[in-house]
């Protein structure tokens, strides 16, 4: 019986150097939210048939993100790796307007804050309807799925 989706999901600790406050309660909202609720679906077929649920470990090596996703017992099922090289202007993008956004939280009129939030989401939709076009065919993911695993890859892309 089919099960698409995340049911855990691990970031590779030894590429995030630092991150702020703001910055890990992103990353907690993300994999919360991610686990409530999402659509994760591989296209390839596996010999035994399996069709989740996943647990899925990402990471970055050489400008390639890697989405490792096991089994639910943990056991590998398959790699895949994607080039990052189109997601280098909206990751430095989304890194501009999320301190924008915590700037404007703390000192900035409701109105303010609101229009900061606007920027903040169509940048991030613009980014989570690019990576559902790269993980096209590959593996299939509803919208708030990919959204939540853009702020996870911005998150590995924090540097000191």
């Amino acid at each position: 019986m089919a099960d698409p989706r995340i049911i855990d999901v691990e970031l590779d600790e030894r590429t995030i150097l630092w991150r702020s406050a703001d910055v890990e309660q992103e990353r907690r909202i993300a994999i919360f939210d991610l686990i409530e609720a999402n659509y994760f679906a591989p296209q390839r077929e596996h010999a035994d048939g399996y069709a989740g649920p996943y647990r899925l470990a990402l990471s970055v090596e050489e400008g390639r993100l890697a989405l490792a996703i096991k089994r639910e017992d943990g056991t590998p099922l398959e790699t895949l790796v994607l080039a990052l090289g189109r997601f280098r202007r909206p990751i430095r993008d989304y890194f501009a307007i999320c301190d924008s956004y915590y700037q404007a939280i703390r000192q900035s009129t409701p109105q303010q804050i609101e229009t900061v939030d606007m920027a903040r989401r169509a940048i991030h939709n613009e980014a989570a309807e690019l990576l559902m076009e790269r993980l096209d065919g590959k593996i299939a993911v509803d919208f708030d799925t990919a959204r939540r695993l853009f702020t996870l890859i911005c998150v590995l892309h924090i540097r000191a």
